[in-house]
């Protein structure tokens, strides 16, 4: 496989344009040109249903990190603008039973060959420009520094595919065993929120500000997050569709990812790369259009807390705050003072303590979220995790709710107006 590995053959002046302005440079809170995501599952009681624990099924484990680095570049062969991924690195981590893991390795072997790697002197497999290393543990480095018991028949291996002389800081690598130190996400526990047909009681917390979850990028037709757990084999799938249970991939023998990789890079890379694409490619919607409007008449303050990476806010003219990290398990927040209220668009769970920390500070808390969404031509419920009782929940999406705010507002100045007059 060689790169660097182009996603779209020719931007156009005006995707050459978003490039330059929002993803480009090194003036922005986060490398925009950057891609990265970690999962890490482990076998525990708290998550038995999704990970198969029971007291004679456990201890498994699996960590996935990838960081892909885009870039804007020139056709060498035609002198087209062309946006392409400059480096890959995806590590991949697995503690198993030793007899699941020998025959993993085995299997490894036979795809190593099928995808016509070719061995180096340092133990490390090429093809073209991406290297990859397979490496056994009896015990896990990680483990041993972190002082964490390996269970009794159990080995690790890790599998790491990097691009030929791309670096990747030790803080980077470090990163998914510190999200894995931090221990599994607790749950919030639903109170009982008022539920409204739309945002009217808003009109008397203004200015408010926005904190945006992935509802209004689906809205611009950029995938779900399931839609990564699937390519990265996070959840089981049977028949080639998500299990309903949506159990986590834990055995070796039922993490078809590397495989893939091995097999078919070039394909896979397809996949790997779709979201990033479908996100440059996306335009802001009439939900960010009507943000800026209220930004631009004061309604709306500070910056938009954001939990995406496709920059629709940013691209409507909005500044952000970035805090989907990875860096900082809390990331600070700029509350604008004059703010009354935060509203929360499509946004299940607060990963990262924002609506406590604006209740805190006495902010009233809006929800703009349908609650449910269509999986697998069925409508699954997906009730808010932390909605509590004094907080208010809009069963909308962004676009239906935002209009129809911006009409509320707009429909009290014309009675304000007249009332004035």
């Amino acid at each position: 496989m060689f790169f660097p590995h182009p996603l779209i053959e020719q931007l156009d002046d005006s995707q050459v344009r978003t490039w330059e302005m929002h993803f480009a440079g090194t003036a922005h809170e986060r490398p925009r040109a950057i891609e990265e995501g970690i999962w890490r599952r482990t076998q525990e009681p708290a998550n038995a249903e999704q990970s198969g624990w029971s007291k004679d099924e456990s201890g498994r484990r699996r960590v996935v990190h990838y960081r892909y680095r885009y870039r804007y570049d020139l056709d060498y062969t035609f002198p087209v603008p062309r946006l392409v991924l400059a480096d890959l690195y995806l590590y991949h981590s697995v503690l198993a039973p030793a007899r699941e893991v020998e025959a993993y390795l085995t299997q490894i072997d036979a795809w190593l060959g099928q995808g016509r790697w070719r061995k180096k002197d340092n133990g490390t497999w090429s093809k073209g420009d991406l290297r990859v290393t397979i490496t056994e543990y009896d015990e896990h480095p990680q483990d041993e520094r972190a002082d964490r018991e390996t269970p009794a028949g159990f080995r690790s291996v890790d599998v790491c595919f990097i691009t030929d002389e791309f670096e990747v800081p030790r803080t980077v690598r470090q990163l998914p065993w510190n999200v894995l130190a931090g221990g599994m996400r607790a749950k919030e526990q639903r109170g009982e929120p008022t539920v409204s047909e739309d945002l009217s009681e808003l009109l008397n917390y203004m200015p408010f500000m926005v904190e945006i979850g992935c509802g209004s990028s689906i809205e611009a037709g950029v995938p779900p997050l399931h839609f990564l757990h699937e390519v990265y084999r996070v959840t089981e799938r049977k028949d080639n569709t998500l299990t309903q249970s949506h159990r986590f991939t834990m055995r070796p023998q039922d993490d078809s990812l590397i495989e893939e990789m091995l097999t078919a890079p070039q394909n896979k890379a397809e996949q790997l790369t779709a979201m990033f694409k479908i996100a440059f490619e996306a335009e802001p919607t009439d939900a960010h259009r009507v943000l800026k409007e209220l930004a631009d008449a004061g309604r709306l303050v500070g910056p938009v807390i954001q939990h995406n990476f496709d920059l629709l806010a940013a691209r409507a003219g909005l500044p952000e705050c970035f805090v989907r990290r990875y860096d900082q398990k809390v990331p600070p927040v700029a509350f604008n003072k004059r703010a009354k209220a935060l509203v929360v668009v499509g946004l299940h769970a607060d990963r990262r303590a924002v609506q406590a920390r604006a209740r805190a500070l006495g902010m009233k808390v809006f929800f703009v979220d349908p609650e449910g969404l269509m999986e697998n031509g069925e409508w699954k419920s997906y009730p808010i995790e932390g909605a509590r009782e004094g907080d208010v929940v809009v069963r909308a999406g962004a676009i239906e709710a935002l209009t129809r705010l911006k009409a509320l507002i707009t429909a009290r100045d014309l009675e304000e107006a007249t009332v004035r007059n």
